[in-house]
């Protein structure tokens, strides 16, 4: 997948007028998940939750995005992408403020998944409205500048949450969260650059597109799950492995930070590489450099060594920012780009939900260092799936025609033969 991208001026003027529609309110909201993120264990502490349950009640925000995966396509399809994020973001204050109030473990739960809900939707809208409104020779670059910007403000969030809680109490970091969410809601009232306003038509169903493109998803989508197990296990990995070796909780966090403010370094650089050369040059390092990082895991004895390991990951990590967001853009159907996106990114939230879940799963019956050599060897396959499916960019007809294609076709497999074959035929080597 090559392109000749733009570059001097032209390329940065590109980028301008998405710092308000885009990567400030994307600032916005990683600020606020990255407050909001250490209290939501401390909370649940504090209410009483042993250590097991203030776990899965954190969990409890992938499985919200999860499950908002699965209506988010049709609802981005039938209202649009502003109206969608906007929305988003309402039901996000509330479920912040139902964990600011929280009386018991049940309502902080409620409250959990409420914000992962929002997470779904806020996240399709945004990829859907990129993937219309960037042209294919910029689109890595604009995309891993969002993923870079939400990365950013997860790394920040974290202080400024800190800074709360010294002021308001344990649940400081939630006040943070609420301030940030509203922040990118109010920034999106305004009009986007660039909108294309299209005759809405009833979306397909999860199930339906999921039928028409079984297997792009089951192919390059397996790829795209296995690259969310690597990557979010890396957050309960390092801190588990770092208790392990009895290293302290403040020298610990040090180093979790520096990898990730690694990830903000590379997301920029990693866009223009996947826009110059394509996108397997990004995708398969990615995954082996995270690989090879778990399988050093075990042999690492001291912060040094495990810090070493860390900056590892966070480079292996960063390069991959925006990556979901541009392969989905590049095999997405323009007719019904939304609906499929939902489908793609449930992939990638699954695989991030059952990471962390895998883990503990595994460390219950056998020692800690089986559960990170197997997570290396599911980021070792998920760079071979990658690498094997990551096809060449192929223009899809014009959206017309390819909605007709779709509608005519209700239990035909030809559309999604279509696809499949143009992902069998045109892959890198």
């Amino acid at each position: 997948m090559t392109s000749d991208p733009e570059s001097g001026p032209s390329a940065a003027d590109s980028l301008r007028p998405l710092m308000f529609s885009v990567y400030l309110p994307t600032l916005a909201r990683g600020i606020g998940m990255g407050a909001g993120a250490p209290v939501m264990t401390l909370t649940a502490l504090d209410l009483g939750a042993s250590t097991a349950v203030a776990g899965l009640a954190v969990a409890l925000v992938g499985l919200g995005q999860v499950l908002g995966d699965l209506p988010a396509g049709q609802l981005v399809a039938k209202v649009g992408e502003r109206t969608s994020i906007i929305g988003g973001t309402a039901v996000g204050i509330v479920g912040v403020l139902v964990c600011l109030l929280a009386q018991n473990i049940p309502m902080l739960c409620a409250g959990l998944l409420i914000v992962g809900l929002s997470n779904a939707v806020w996240g399709l809208a945004r990829m859907t409205y990129l993937a219309e409104a960037i042209p294919f020779e910029r689109r890595a670059r604009v995309m891993s500048l969002f993923g870079g910007s939400m990365r950013l403000g997860f790394f920040v969030g974290p202080f400024l949450g800190a800074v709360a809680i010294l002021g308001l109490g344990a649940r400081g970091g939630f006040v943070v969260e609420l301030v940030a969410f509203a922040v990118a809601g109010a920034l999106m009232v305004r009009p986007v650059p660039g909108t294309i306003v299209q005759e809405k038509e009833p979306p397909l169903s999860l199930v339906g597109v999921a039928r028409l493109h079984r297997r792009v998803l089951s192919t390059l989508g397996a790829g795209v799950l296995l690259l969310g197990v690597a990557r979010t296990s890396r957050d309960a990995i390092l801190p588990l492995w770092a208790d392990h070796i009895g290293m302290s909780a403040a020298t610990a966090s040090l180093i979790f930070g520096i990898g990730a403010a690694l990830e903000v370094v590379f997301a920029y650089p990693a866009g223009h590489v996947m826009d110059r050369f394509g996108r397997g040059f990004i995708a398969v390092p990615s995954l082996t450099i995270l690989a090879i990082a778990y399988f050093a895991v075990p042999l690492t004895h001291s912060a040094p060594s495990l810090g070493i390991v860390a900056v590892v990951m966070g480079i292996g990590n960063g390069i991959s920012n925006g990556l979901i967001m541009v392969l989905g853009a590049d095999v997405a159907p323009p007719a019904i780009r939304a609906e499929f996106l939902a489908a793609w990114r449930l992939n990638h939230d699954a695989g991030a939900f059952a990471g962390p879940l895998l883990i503990a799963t595994l460390a219950t019956a056998a020692p800690l260092a089986v559960s990170v050599l197997t997570i290396g060897g599911i980021s070792a396959l998920g760079a071979t799936v990658m690498g094997r499916y990551i096809p060449q960019y192929v223009p899809w007809p014009r959206p017309a025609v390819d909605r007709d294609l779709h509608r005519s076709h209700n239990s035909s497999e030809q559309p999604g033969l279509r696809q499949s074959d143009l992902l069998q035929q045109k892959v890198t080597s």
